[in-house]
């Protein structure tokens, strides 16, 4: 019988679920993991999904989740990129919103540039692979954002969009989050760590 790998990340803040339930994928085909936050836990989730194991969530009595993953029988895990060598020439698209406007001086102005730059982003024929909001950037994906109309079109153009979720939770609009995926700074990082081109309007 394969002895299951424990992983308790209660109270732990991002990154370290994802950092601490990855090492142990990589070391054992059971793993089950113990959170006490709700982001964590769909982090976890994607993680295992993508390393192709089972996943298994439940919650318990006391507030808390376990995660149970099973490695998948024949399945050849997926290799998550970290950061490339010097000899990698290409990557992916990258483009990173850190905040709700766009350039320094006059804020009005930054948030019209901001709505135009991502109308013209949709636009286009070619469209950068991954979108990653953090900090005020995160307002942008939430209700009641004026851009809602076009991240959800580059969406469904197959642009990944990954949101901060330490910062969703730090402006106490996660709830209100209406396009992409709650994410994490183990992600982020690997996503900006990789990219072919990064670009920061």
């Amino acid at each position: 019988m394969t002895d299951v790998i424990i992983v308790d990340v209660r109270g732990l803040s991002c990154p370290q679920p994802v950092v601490l339930t990855k090492k142990a994928l990589e070391s054992g085909s059971k793993v089950k993991v113990m959170v006490d936050d709700e982001t964590a836990l769909e982090n976890i989730k994607r993680l295992g999904a993508k390393l192709a194991f089972e996943v298994k969530a439940e919650k318990k009595d006391n507030g808390t989740f376990e995660i149970d993953l099973t490695r998948k029988a024949g399945v050849v895990p997926a290799k998550e990129e970290g950061i490339p060598s010097p000899s990698v020439l290409s990557g992916p698209f990258v483009i990173v919103l850190a905040e709700n406007k766009m350039g320094r001086g006059n804020d009005e102005l930054g948030y019209v540039l901001v709505r135009a730059f991502l109308h013209t982003i949709a636009e286009q024929s070619q469209k950068p692979d991954v979108m990653i909001f953090y900090n005020t950037g995160v307002e942008l994906t939430v209700q009641g954002s004026e851009v809602l109309d076009d991240l959800k079109a580059l969406e469904m153009a197959g642009v990944e969009i990954l949101v901060c979720g330490t910062c969703l939770n730090y402006f106490e609009v996660k709830d209100k989050l209406d396009v992409g995926v709650v994410s994490n700074m183990y992600d982020i990082a690997a996503t900006m760590s990789r990219a072919g081109r990064l670009i920061y309007p």
